[in-house]
């Protein structure tokens, strides 16, 4: 079993089309289909079902498929391990994080790695943690913030905390505040019946306010809901409700901050990569430079 075979099996897979998987390989078609069938061969079973215009993978071939991906993720990682070694003036580096922390502590993190590593390419995907432990699962991130414990059990993941971040309201400044009299802190409770300005869902802030509020006994009131933080922020800035958001997001919004009562609102923030595989040195080190970023005095 080959890499280039690996390559042009999952081509096939992707496009479901011999001719544009051959187009996407750069290879002639003939030698693309000719390598699959030697594949084919090898393991002693057919991986496409091959009509007419309509291409898709045998039992064998949905079996194949995730171990294909694995091992070439799996290669291209080692590749680029190995080009790294020369104080890493080339490469790449995939981190992971949920929108919030794009929106606050990722920019000023990249920013700080790239001005020591600029010819290494910075790809960052945002979404929430359960989708970011599965891509780095799949070998298709190198480092990933995550929000923790995650509610499924990831044995494959090896995590590090980084931060216990505060959780507090925002609300629109010419609005009236949340809480009044001479209370200055909200408790979950006053979130009864108030309108929040909700994020989507699978977002880690969603899940999080929502079991906050369940606990508390009782069912949030979403009035809109469905944004990233951007929107969100948005929607709390024309009046359309208050929002649970970081803290570090909330010191950048010019929204209006109301932190909860002891023991108030945390979430916990830790550095994820797989646990069966040597981190690539460029993961190492912008975990590095995060863990110096947040050191008190440093940011």
């Amino acid at each position: 079993m080959q890499l280039q075979q690996l390559r042009y099996f999952t081509a096939v897979a992707d496009t479901r089309h011999f001719t544009r998987a051959a187009e996407r390989e750069h290879v002639a078609q003939p030698s693309l289909s000719q390598q699959i069938r030697s594949l084919e061969r090898e393991l002693g079973a057919e991986l496409f079902h091959r009509a007419r215009g309509h291409i898709t993978l045998t039992d064998a071939g949905e079996t194949l498929l995730p171990f294909a991906r694995r091992i070439l993720a799996d290669t291209e990682t080692a590749r680029r391990e190995v080009q790294e070694v020369a104080q890493l003036r080339r490469g790449r580096l995939r981190l992971g994080a949920p929108p919030s922390l794009c929106a606050s502590l990722v920019p000023d993190v990249l920013s700080a790695f790239h001005a020591t590593y600029p010819g290494v390419d910075l790809l960052v995907t945002e979404d929430g943690s359960q989708d970011l432990v599965r891509a780095l699962a799949d070998g298709e991130l190198d480092l990933a913030l995550i929000i923790t414990p995650l509610p499924v059990q990831a044995p494959a993941l090896a995590t590090s905390d980084l931060l216990r971040e505060e959780l507090v309201v925002v609300s629109a400044p010419d609005r009236p505040a949340p809480v009044g009299g001479r209370r200055t802190r909200i408790r979950v409770a006053d979130l009864r019946d108030r309108p929040l300005a909700m994020f989507r869902r699978g977002y880690d802030l969603r899940e999080f306010t929502t079991a906050a509020c369940r606990a508390a006994g009782f069912e949030p009131t979403f009035t809109v809901e469905g944004g990233e933080m951007d929107a969100v922020l948005g929607f709390v800035r024309a009046g359309l409700g208050i929002a649970v958001v970081p803290s570090m997001v909330a010191e950048r919004s010019g929204l209006r901050v109301t932190r909860f009562a002891t023991p108030g609102m945390h979430r916990v923030i830790s550095v994820a990569h797989r646990g069966d595989v040597s981190p690539p040195r460029a993961a190492r080190e912008l975990e590095r430079i995060l863990k110096e970023h947040l050191e008190p005095g440093t940011s």
